[in-house]
């Protein structure tokens, strides 16, 4: 899973593709209905791949949590509205797929967000379990020359 090229932008309920860069900023496609939209260096753009939830032990790539989720939900979606559920239950849930996750500094609306990216994601195809090209070939023994 690639989600170097996934952004948020702050101030837009969407997550975004990256499609092309402009002098100004770039262009986005919202994954969520397909529209283009320019984005500009002004706006406060993060890309998922930069995100990480703080844990007891030290911070978790939002990758593997998304990760985790899946393979929970065997690949579909979350069984709830992340928006519409208590926190109790969104941190039950946030617990039962990332267990050491820090309950001094992972607020509801952070269990929230992850939540509905992963069923932004997992709608758009773009979640699995399958490791990236770069871990793999970080993986692999290189050979000597």
């Amino acid at each position: 899973m690639d989600l170097t090229k996934i952004l948020v932008i702050a101030g837009k309920p969407d997550l975004f593709e990256l499609v092309s860069q402009t002098k100004t900023g770039a262009v986005v496609e919202s994954l969520i209905d397909h529209r283009r939209i320019p984005v500009f260096k002004a706006d406060r753009i993060s890309s998922l791949n930069e995100i990480s939830l703080f844990t007891e032990d030290s911070d978790v790539p939002l990758k593997e949590v998304l990760r985790s989720i899946f393979v929970k939900e065997q690949g579909g979606a979350v069984p709830f509205d992340p928006k519409k559920v208590s926190g109790k239950e969104l941190f039950d849930y946030l617990g039962s797929v990332l267990p050491n996750y820090d309950k001094e500094r992972v607020h509801a609306s952070d269990a929230k967000k992850v939540l509905s990216w992963y069923n932004i994601l997992q709608s758009a195809g773009k979640v699995d379990n399958e490791p990236d090209k770069e871990e793999e070939t970080a993986g692999e023994a290189q050979p000597e020359a």
